[in-house]
């Protein structure tokens, strides 16, 4: 599991493709790979991987051929910087929000203006997921925990302040970027849990039980 608060950016310094998929060497000198072992689940831009190698400033991961159709790492270059967050503790402070590191989507930036010292940001993912995201829920995007300002039928928008601009690679987002996005675990879960006879959770269905 992890929070969604990036504990360092990195650099992609290989991609070699091994019979359909694909082994990334990911360099960073902002973390003590020496603590971590083989086996370890890294996220990298959001996405849960395991290291099979380590460095004296970084580690090499094998990434299936479903992660890289369902996510955006197949779309990064050597030289991309990437946001790293390792796998959390018992006893750790949850920053952010519990995040699985299961993409659920890529999402598209269509939207980047200034908003004071902020960025306001206006991603669009499918409509199918877009039910998951709410007017001040939490979302992850490349593996940052973020609260959404505002949604519609397929977009929603984010207020990205000076500090996490700084420290994530948020702040190199341009319209067009794709990005790794995650909803929030409860609101996939409840909607299993609240599906009976194969009906789906329903905003009727909501009203009906007070929530809407």
């Amino acid at each position: 599991m992890f929070t969604g608060i990036i504990k360092a950016r990195g650099r992609i310094t290989a991609m070699q493709q091994q019979h359909g998929d694909m082994r990334l060497t990911v360099r960073s000198s902002d973390l003590p790979w020496s603590d971590y072992d083989l086996g370890e689940s890294i996220a990298v831009n959001g996405v849960c991987l395991t290291a099979v190698a380590f460095h004296d400033d970084g580690f090499d991961t094998d990434v299936s051929v479903e992660t890289l159709e369902v996510t955006g790492l197949g779309n990064l270059d050597v030289g991309a910087a990437v946001n790293l967050e390792p796998a959390i503790s018992l006893g750790e402070r949850l920053g952010g929000h519990l995040v699985s590191g299961h993409v659920d989507c890529t999402g598209t930036v269509t939207s980047r203006t200034a908003d004071a010292r902020s960025i306001r940001l206006v991603i669009e993912i499918p409509e199918k997921y877009a039910r998951y995201v709410a007017k001040k829920g939490s979302v992850c995007v490349d593996g940052v925990s973020l609260t959404i300002n505002e949604v519609s039928e397929s977009t929603f928008e984010l207020n990205i302040i000076p500090h996490t601009a700084d420290v994530t690679i948020v702040d190199h987002y341009e319209v067009g970027t794709i990005v790794n996005v995650e909803v929030d675990l409860l609101a996939r879960y409840i909607e299993r849990l609240l599906t009976k006879d194969g009906d789906k959770l329903s905003l009727e269905f909501l009203k009906a039980h007070g929530y809407a």
